[in-house]
């Protein structure tokens, strides 16, 4: 039960932060990458297929954790409702001279081509279920990260 309510809590913050300016802090990315890797691996079923590539160095970055680790949450969820739940899922980090990338493939069907304009407006949602935030959300909180 402590587990649930600590839970709550974090989704209340989250909740709240939307609209607000994040406070952020110095945090290696590639740790925080992996905590939310662990955390949604360990909810997920058995029938996804996890594998995540590091860096073997920390990454140093200014960010909000919780923000963070929901948007790496979001894109995971999203990539195991494309996949209907089996299939395979593999979380990269990697960086150029200029920017840290942070690719999540999965093996569903993908997205149309004619949606990729769409996908990171405020309310879209390919789902029957959602409020079509989660990648708008990420692509203004996570300035100099690229998601892909």
């Amino acid at each position: 039960m402590e587990k649930d309510i600590e839970r709550l809590r974090v989704i209340t913050e989250r909740f709240s932060k939307i609209g607000s300016i994040p406070n952020l802090e110095d945090k290696d990315i590639v740790a925080e990458t992996k905590e939310a890797y662990t955390y949604i691996e360990a909810r997920s079923s058995k029938l996804i297929n996890f594998s995540i590539k590091l860096p073997d160095h920390p990454i140093m970055v200014r960010l909000n954790s919780q923000l963070f680790g929901w948007t790496i949450e979001n894109l995971v969820k999203n990539a195991i409702d494309a996949m209907k739940g089996k299939g395979d899922l593999k979380i990269e980090v990697t960086q150029d001279n200029k920017r840290i990338y942070i690719k999540i493939k999965d093996s569903g069907k993908g997205l149309p081509k004619s949606k990729f304009s769409k996908i990171f407006e405020p309310g879209y949602t390919s789902k029957s279920r959602g409020w079509g935030l989660g990648l708008s959300l990420a692509k203004k909180n996570h300035r100099g990260v690229s998601f892909w």
